[in-house]
């Protein structure tokens, strides 16, 4: 397989807004498993290995990825980015898949469609779909060449170590970066897990399809549907990139 892809997680007990959230359950399975579980299903990844921290509270993710059978690596709590160079030094690949733990609807389908895409584009340093966003919050992809990570490493400071990728599509002059766009726009839409209204959705929507992976579509045509659960978490404000 050309271009040896690693997929690194992000993941840790601490959240400011939903403590613990990445090992609540869903349907028998944890969040984080169900995360590990997408990723995997997309069927593009040589390796999957979990990032988490050093902080005691995070034994408890590296437990459950014993339990899941996941590598894992541990680093700093607040460097995010020294974590993923951490992973990438001990998983090798040509690039980096990442993915945040609190995206329980994360769909296979999507991360394989844009592994498609930065395969088969030469050159490029980074290859994500929040650039121009189209798609709910909760599902997006990104994938940055393992030097082009490197790099940032050496260059980002302050919150650009807390969010690994946004010194590189903040620089574009320094970077060949790629924005993925898919139609409709669903980007209204919030999937992901940050508050307890999130959680509320989540849940219903794991209540309604069981342990799988649900394409997007299916999610939205259902959801599309269900005014109520949609203003669950309508009104959440997405932290800015800035803040921590």
């Amino acid at each position: 397989m050309s271009d040896r892809i690693v997929g690194i997680v992000q993941a840790r007990m601490g959240s400011s807004r939903l403590p613990g959230k990445v090992l609540r359950p869903l349907a028998g399975r944890s969040v984080l498993g169900r995360v590990v579980r997408a990723a995997q299903d997309s069927g593009v990844l040589a390796d999957l290995v979990v990032a988490t921290s050093t902080d005691g509270s995070d034994d408890a993710v590296v437990a459950e990825c014993d339990r899941l059978g996941v590598a894992w690596h541990r680093g700093p709590v607040d460097d995010v980015l020294t974590r993923f160079v951490g992973a990438l030094d001990a998983y090798p690949a040509d690039a980096v898949m990442r993915f945040t733990a609190d995206c329980p609807l994360l769909d296979p389908e999507i991360v394989a469609l844009v592994a498609g895409v930065y395969r088969g584009a030469s050159g490029l340093d980074y290859v994500s779909t929040s650039i121009a966003r189209t798609l709910p919050r909760g599902l997006d992809v990104e994938i940055i060449r393992a030097d082009a990570l490197r790099a940032v490493d050496r260059l980002a400071t302050a919150h650009h170590r807390v969010h690994v990728t946004s010194y590189a599509y903040r620089h574009p002059e320094l970077f060949r970066v790629l924005g993925v766009t898919l139609t409709p726009d669903r980007s209204a839409l919030r999937l992901t897990l940050d508050t307890e209204p999130d959680w509320q959705l989540v849940r219903a929507v794991v209540e309604q399809f069981g342990d799988v992976s649900v394409p997007l579509a299916k999610l939205a045509d259902w959801l599309d549907g269900q005014p109520q659960l949609r203003a669950l978490n309508a009104d959440v404000r997405q932290k800015r990139l800035e803040e921590s």
